[in-house]
């Protein structure tokens, strides 16, 4: 452990005294941090309307985010290196703790997510995954050469298979889909050719029917059902879709203004706190206010890709891009889900829907490409 520490931290004699400077400074990318504070600052505004103005809501979340970026702020000071190092330590706690949360996880609402830890309340180890799979499947392609074999995608295929089994089992479907993108999306920039990603796609497309019929359970076939037609149950699970529907489209352009929805406030809007917040804000901001939500957010991603793409190590620059897609994938499943455009699968709007944990580890992987991008001045062009 020594040996181990003393690599990831020895100074760097090569450097010049103004690297060895920057080495000492905040590893922080200003323009990322301030869109992130912006965001989660709009997200309190809303959340405070969306909960019907009940401030302690508000106030949780704000010690929630307030977490959130001091573990953006630790891991950014820490070099890429040091996630490589320990991604399979990581990948196997991870996985230890999905099989733990299999016999002794508490059950809420017919799931079985989370682990009860004395002190600290209810953990769900499904987070981790979002973070610890695509850094291993990242340090594995990293020790390989690229593009990847055909053995080298069957074995990333298996890491990323089996902690999307267990957290589907959970059932879990939506975070189950967010931590196998994440890990595919490491594949595809890997390398992989064109025929078998044309494979693949043709193969999904083939077998969806099957998994209609023989995988998914019973509710989720009926969130299926519902995207194409909310209508046939309008009082049971077409409602959300329904009353999501009718408040983006009561706000039209301007919206009514702040504290002046209808559907959330009077209860009509399941959920208008997490799931559904974006309807809320194309209610009381209308189109305009969801065209600026959405212009930060493009940012966020652009500027993550960016210092992806400006990584000079195959690990931070598949690592970067998959955190940065990933929180891509965030919004356009939210979005599609609350516009009726995709079934619902529980997946919050990042940092505007109400929740801790998911805010945390989004923070903590824009900690890691803040890392990745100050970090690579200190190494060699």
């Amino acid at each position: 452990m020594a040996e181990l520490l003393r690599r990831l931290y020895a100074p760097r004699f090569d450097l010049s005294p103004q690297e060895r400077t920057l080495a000492w400074r905040l590893h922080l990318d200003l323009p990322l941090l301030a869109a992130l504070l912006l965001l989660s600052c709009l997200g309190m505004f809303v959340l405070y309307s969306a909960s019907g103005e009940h401030g302690p809501t508000v106030v949780r979340q704000a010690i929630r985010l307030g977490v959130g970026f001091a573990v953006l702020l630790v891991f950014a000071q820490l070099p890429p290196r040091t996630f490589r190092y320990w991604a399979i330590p990581l990948f196997v706690v991870g996985l230890l703790l999905l099989v733990l949360v299999l016999f002794f996880g508490s059950v809420s609402n017919g799931a079985q997510r989370w682990l009860r830890i004395p002190g600290l309340g209810l953990f769900q180890p499904s987070e981790i995954m979002k973070l610890s799979l695509p850094i291993t499947v990242a340090w594995y392609f990293s020790k390989r050469s690229l593009p990847p074999s055909l053995l080298d995608i069957a074995v990333a295929l298996v890491i990323i298979a089996v902690p999307s089994f267990l957290i589907a089992n959970q059932p879990d479907l939506g975070t189950s889909i967010l931590v196998g993108m994440a890990g595919i999306i490491v594949l595809f920039f890997a390398g992989i050719s064109w025929r078998i990603v044309s494979f693949a796609g043709i193969s999904a497309v083939i077998a969806a029917p099957l998994m209609y019929l023989f995988v998914l359970e019973p509710y989720q076939r009926r969130r299926v059902d519902t995207l194409f037609n909310p209508e046939a149950d309008p009082l049971g699970a077409g409602w959300n879709i329904i009353q999501s529907k009718i408040a983006i489209g009561s706000g039209g352009l301007f919206g009514k203004g702040w504290l002046n929805g209808t559907q959330s406030r009077l209860d009509f809007l399941p959920e208008s706190s997490t799931d559904f917040i974006l309807a809320v804000i194309g209610e009381e901001f209308g189109f305009i206010g969801i065209v600026i939500l959405l212009a930060l957010y493009m940012f966020i991603i652009a500027r993550g890709m960016i210092i992806s793409w400006q990584a000079r190590e195959t690990f931070s620059r598949l690592l970067g891009i998959s955190l940065s897609l990933t929180f891509c994938i965030y919004v356009i499943v939210n979005m599609g889900m609350v516009s009726g455009l995709l079934p619902v699968v529980g997946v919050p709007l990042p940092l505007v829907s109400y929740g801790g944990t998911s805010a945390v580890t989004l923070l903590a992987g824009f900690g890691i490409l803040m890392s990745i991008h100050t970090h690579r001045r200190l190494l060699p062009p």
